[in-house]
């Protein structure tokens, strides 16, 4: 019987072609955008799972609050003396390890020095937590002493070539040498961080680096990645609950307010560590991560791709039932079962469906390096290998062939065979009413998608191009050594010399970067300073600071060489002041004021600009001079303003004097509005997809509708040849049958409208400063999918419109 059926099957695949070549290209088309999504979807959900205690890592993570419990900032990292001491307080705590992000530092090798970038101080422990491959070394000791550095194979390939690196001396940033005693596997694509060499912990504790006293006792520099190894199935809320006690009993209360418990203004929290790369969207991560509404989003996505597909189906299955009404009219008298048909029906829909997956699967391992080229990611082929995933993907084509074809096989085996056999059948309404309504769902996606690849873009276009309140344009960053401590005023003048370098700056943090540093303000109150409320954070700058970036100051002055005592003094943007309660910013000028253990005046009142992304609002800032003496403590960075003439020019002279001032360290930049442009680069990637998603969407639902037109023109040949006998005109035609079809595009704008704004109304909501929605977007989104219908149609209404009438009209 099944021998039979695919027999009659691919009979009836070759006898119609054209409709058979768009049901199998359309799910096919579908199949691969469902596939490669799919991929993507595995990939971001398989973070960190490789470790095998995965279900028992979790990472502290600490926020920062006032007294009505409003959070104002929450790290994913941690003060270093937390870790020992939850290890102690905490029996149930298995093991705690910790990561130190260390900054990019120069690693010389005999006459080999390259800067290393992800480098990462780290616990001993650290192998015994996470699944580390370490192909060479002890991995119980490998980090167990001061000075011991493990290393990437490809890192290593740099210093040593192919000589054992084992035991060889490195020396970082031309101070400290440090023995190889492993080297490990690179982590995987899915894990959170990617560390390329790893430094021991306890280097930390030598004093020209950390100090033995700070890991253990400072409740500041909150930049320990801190991870608890717990007990199987351990319900870890027992613990997080007893954290505010285990704060009073340690931390020290706020100078700020005595009275107040330390647990009022400061929390600690359990994040599991599979929830770090689509969960957690902490003001401090160690890299990147990604967004679980993102993948609902593409999930979304590939399932409406693939719903437009099953509609071609269904559609042009049920629009070419006058074409097998004989057929099943002719089965029927010799005896076959409505139930008998059904299977046949359904039979041919699984068929096209498995027939599409295969070719579904050839596509999207020819399309991944092209998603990876777009995304940045590493997705690959293999993701789908898994039995779990395997098993849901060759069943996929049997419910998209049972789904799609049961309409379909239900309807066509309904015929009565007395009236097909007598020539009286005719489709019903309620099988046209069906059609028009899957070409309404059809097209109200596809404007929806369209809308919002729109908007994605707009919003995009603003981000990079909207005032900042300061210019980045011609801003080249370095970052700061400790080398230049002694020399940097020489450095900067040789510089400055230079007619193509403007202005040289150094700060703490740059413009892109996240303004996470603050320490308690104080404002003069009668005849002392009193503590303020406001949380107003800071960045330690030089003199040259804010001319070098262009940022207005709109009262007092900034900061000058002239004046010997700026260096305790302040400057504080309009923001600040409106969180001191100040109306009048020039009322600030002059006035005494505290930050942290400083006191001076407030010199001057910067206009607002966007220093973080625009995702953030523009938040209270003050600028404050450090002390001379711990210039590489407070400086990160060094600004260069170019004048834009001769930029070639320019950084060849800028790399000489560095190469003349730091010989040991090599000479790396980048520039600030490539960093901008950076913040928004998941926006771009999004954008990006939603383009070639749409338009997918949009030539799928066109393939359904250039075989329904087909159709319903080749059912009304013999009508258009009487209308051209009587004198129609093409251009009538032509109108005549488009009609029907826009009216569809129509109606399916108008449920797509409502439906598109209130997506992307929410999507907007992450954005503090945001583009608005016009109305426009959803007219031309609208206009363009009834142009590309029209076409569509067109093209079979022009042809049949051209045809001589004496041939559709001889067989009457």
């Amino acid at each position: 019987m099944f021998k039979n059926y695919l027999k009659i099957t691919f009979r009836n695949l070759a006898k119609y072609k054209f409709i058979s070549f768009i049901n199998i290209f359309g799910l096919t088309v579908g199949l691969t955008c469902c596939l490669l999504i799919l991929t993507y979807i595995l990939h971001e959900t398989s973070y960190d799972k490789y470790n095998t205690q995965a279900n028992r890592i979790w990472r502290v993570t600490r926020s920062w609050n006032n007294k009505e419990g409003i959070v104002s900032l929450h790290l994913g990292a941690i003060a270093p003396a937390f870790g020992p001491l939850l290890l102690n307080d905490f029996p149930d705590i298995q093991k705690m390890t910790r990561l130190l992000a260390s900054n990019p530092s120069p690693i010389r090798y005999e006459d080999k020095v390259f800067n290393e970038k992800d480098l990462y101080f780290a616990d001993n422990n650290l192998f015994s937590v996470f699944d580390v491959n370490l192909l060479k070394g002890d991995r119980h000791n490998a980090l167990a002493d001061p000075f011991s550095i493990v290393m990437t194979p490809a890192v290593a390939r740099k210093y040593f070539g192919d000589a054992d690196p084992i035991n060889k001396i490195v020396r970082l940033d031309n101070q400290v040498n440090f023995k190889v005693t492993g080297i490990i596997a690179p982590f995987p694509s899915n894990s959170h961080f990617h560390p390329e060499v790893l430094l021991s912990f306890p280097t930390l504790n030598d004093s020209t680096i950390y100090g033995a006293k700070n890991p253990a006792s400072s409740f500041s520099n909150n930049a320990f990645f801190t991870y608890l190894l717990l007990p199987e199935n351990y319900p870890a809320h027992n613990i997080e609950a007893q954290f505010p006690a285990f704060i009073d009993r340690h931390m020290p209360t706020n100078k700020r307010d005595p009275l107040a418990k330390a647990s009022s203004g400061t929390r600690l929290y359990l994040q599991r560590l599979t929830d770090v790369h689509l969960r957690s969207h902490l003001d401090e991560e160690m890299e990147e991560n990604g967004d679980i509404n993102r993948v609902y989003i593409f999930g979304a996505i590939a399932l409406f791709i693939l719903l437009i597909a099953c509609i071609n189906y269904m559609n042009l299955s049920t629009a070419r039932s006058t074409l097998r009404a004989k057929e099943i009219g002719i089965r029927k008298v010799s005896g076959a079962q409505r139930q008998e048909i059904i299977l046949q029906f359904l039979c041919e829909s699984v068929l096209v469906s498995y027939i599409s997956v295969l070719l579904a699967a050839a596509l999207t391992w020819l399309c991944i390096p092209w998603i990876n080229d777009i995304t940045g990611l590493q997705l690959s082929i293999h993701s789908l290998l898994q039995p779990a995933v395997l098993i849901a993907v060759i069943l996929t084509p049997l419910v998209v062939g049972l789904l799609s074809g049961l309409y379909p096989a239900l309807f066509l085996s309904s015929f009565q065979p007395q009236q097909v056999l007598k020539g009286l059948f005719k489709a019903g309404g309620s099988s046209i009413s069906f059609r028009k309504a899957l070409v309404v769902v059809q097209f109200a996606v596809s404007i929806i998608l369209l809308i919002s690849t729109a908007i994605v873009f707009q919003q995009l276009h603003y981000m990079q191009t909207a005032s900042l309140g300061f210019s980045k344009d011609h801003v080249l960053v370095m970052n700061y050594n400790a080398g230049l401590d002694k020399t940097y005023e020489s450095f900067r003048t040789r510089l400055t010399h230079d007619p193509r370098l403007l202005e040289v700056a150094r700060s703490s943090r740059i413009p892109s970067g996240r303004l996470l540093d603050e320490s308690g303000a104080s404002t003069e109150s009668g005849d002392s300073l009193q503590p303020v409320k406001a949380d107003i954070k800071f960045v330690s700058v030089d003199h040259d600071f804010v001319g070098a970036y262009h940022i207005p100051i709109v009262a007092g002055r900034d900061y000058s060489r002239d004046y010997a005592t700026d260096s305790t003094n302040f400057l504080l943007n309009v923001a600040a002041a409106k969180a001191l309660g100040i109306k009048d910013p020039a009322q600030l000028i002059g006035r005494n004021f505290g930050y942290g253990d400083a006191k001076g005046k407030v010199i001057g009142i910067m206009g607002d600009f966007n220093f973080e992304s625009m995702h953030q609002q523009i938040v209270p800032l003050i600028l404050v001079m450090p002390n001379s003496r711990y210039q590489s403590n407070s400086f990160n960075n060094i600004s260069v303003r170019l004048s834009g003439n001769d930029v070639p020019g320019a950084l060849a002279a800028l790399e000489k004097t560095w190469k003349t001032y730091l010989p040991e360290v090599p000479f790396e930049y980048s520039f600030l509005d490539d960093k901008f442009d950076q913040l928004y680069r998941s926006e771009q990637k999004q954008g990006s997809l939603f383009t070639c998603f749409a338009g997918i969407a949009i030539f799928i639902a066109c393939l359904g509708l250039l075989g329904l037109s087909a159709f319903s023109i080749s059912q009304r040949v013999k009508e258009i040849g009487v209308r051209k006998v009587l004198g129609a005109s093409t251009g009538s035609i032509v109108t005549l049958v488009s009609r029907d079809f826009l009216k569809l595009v129509a109606i399916a704008a108008l449920i797509a409208f409502p439906v598109a704004w209130y997506t992307m109304h929410n999507w907007l909501r992450d954005f503090a400063y945001r583009i608005s929605i016009e109305w426009w977007v959803f007219l031309t989104a609208g206009i363009l999918a009834a142009v590309v219908a029209l076409i569509t149609i067109s093209f079979q209404a022009i042809r049949a419109a051209l045809a001589n009438p004496v041939k559709s009209l001889r067989s009457e």
